[in-house]
Parts: structure tokens; sequence; C-alpha cells
């Protein structure tokens, strides 16, 4: 299962809606299901696609702070390998055979490069979105909640009153490293329980 992350103005609903745009016609159709924090998109191929072997591809989308995470789901591939070797079977034993099926040919070659052409549609939405992989400015400081002055993360102390920050540092799960907000019980990436949070250092 392949996981990305994007930072920024970036919601599950809109990622999806754009998703269903992109995907929702020729011989595939694609339905969103659920809504709010944690959507889901599923892709295949319409039923009776006179082209094209079977394909499908789900796509979990989770509200994540600052931004989304996705996963992408299992794929099925060997219909289309199948409809592949059929045109190759036919070409071998009466080459005119290709004529009839250009189009057949073009839509299976289409359907192996679903998870291409999904990471570049979600890219393209999300760089219209103002939103990046890279982790947005706001996470990359924390606030003391003594003074409210802003640290950089990991400090283990306030730089303005020497408060203990550990309370609000983010953390990384120990399962799959996804960084997750303070306080966060389990990862929104593998579910795995973050634990409980380091012990503050002792006064200098």
């Amino acid at each position: 299962m392949e996981h990305r992350s994007f930072h920024g103005n970036i919601t599950p609903d809109d990622l999806a809606r754009a998703l269903l745009a992109e995907f929702n016609r020729g011989n595939l159709r694609a339905q969103q299901i659920g809504q709010g924090d944690r959507v889901m998109v599923q892709i295949a191929t319409r039923q009776g696609a006179t082209s094209g072997g079977k394909t499908g591809i789900t796509v979990s989308i989770q509200e994540i702070e600052d931004g989304v995470t996705l996963a992408l789901g299992q794929q099925e591939w060997l219909g289309t390998a199948a409809s592949l070797a059929q045109t190759g079977l036919s070409a071998l034993f009466n080459p005119l055979s290709l004529l009839g099926r250009l189009d057949d040919l073009a839509e299976d070659i289409a359907s192996l490069s679903l998870t291409e052409k999904l990471w570049a549609a979600v890219d393209k939405y999300a760089r219209t979105a103002g939103a990046a992989q890279e982790i947005s400015e706001r996470l990359r400081s924390v606030t003391c909640p003594n003074c409210r002055t802003a640290n950089a993360v990991g400090a283990p102390r306030c730089v303005s009153c020497g408060a203990p920050l550990g309370d609000v540092q983010p953390r990384a799960c120990k399962n799959c490293g996804n960084v997750m907000p303070p306080g966060s019980k389990y990862c929104s990436n593998c579910g795995a329980p973050m634990g409980e949070a380091p012990a503050d250092p002792p006064a200098a």
C-alpha cells in the first residue's frame, strides 16, 4: 500500500471531488464513499466496458493537521494483462486483427498506468490548492503554552521563558514514522498506538 501526505489548504472532500471529475468518465467509473475528515474514492472499469481489462483501485483520504494523507489500496490488473495477452495472440495468428483491436489496446495500456495517472491528478490538484508534500511552516515550530513564543520543533525548553515543551512537541509514530500532532493517541497513517509522550528534561 502506497502512502503520501500533502500539507496546506487541502481537504479530503475537495480532493475527492477533483478525483471524481478526473476519473468518472470514459472507460472508468469513480465514486466517493464518506465525507468530512475521512473519505474513500473507488475507481474501477465500468461494467460491460467493451475494451480494457478489469481494473480497480481504492484511494483512502484522511485529514491530518495542516493537510491530508492518502493511501492507495490493492489493484486488479489480471484482467488487463489477460486482455493484452489476447491482443498479442490474435496478432500472432492474424496480424490484420490488430486493426480491430487498436481501441482495446489503447484502453488496456491506459488501465495499466492508472496509478501514475492518479498520483499525477493528486499532484496537480495539490499544486492548484497551494499544498505540497513538504511539512508546512506552522508545523515546523511549536508554541510555548506558557508565553506563546514560537520555538523550533525538538527544542526541550522555550527560548523565551524556559518552560518545558515536551507536551507540545509533535511525535513520530514508532511503527511507520508518520509525524503526529501532540496529544494524538493513534497514528493516522497506520493506526498504531502512539504511547506516552517523552518526559520533560530536568530544569537546568
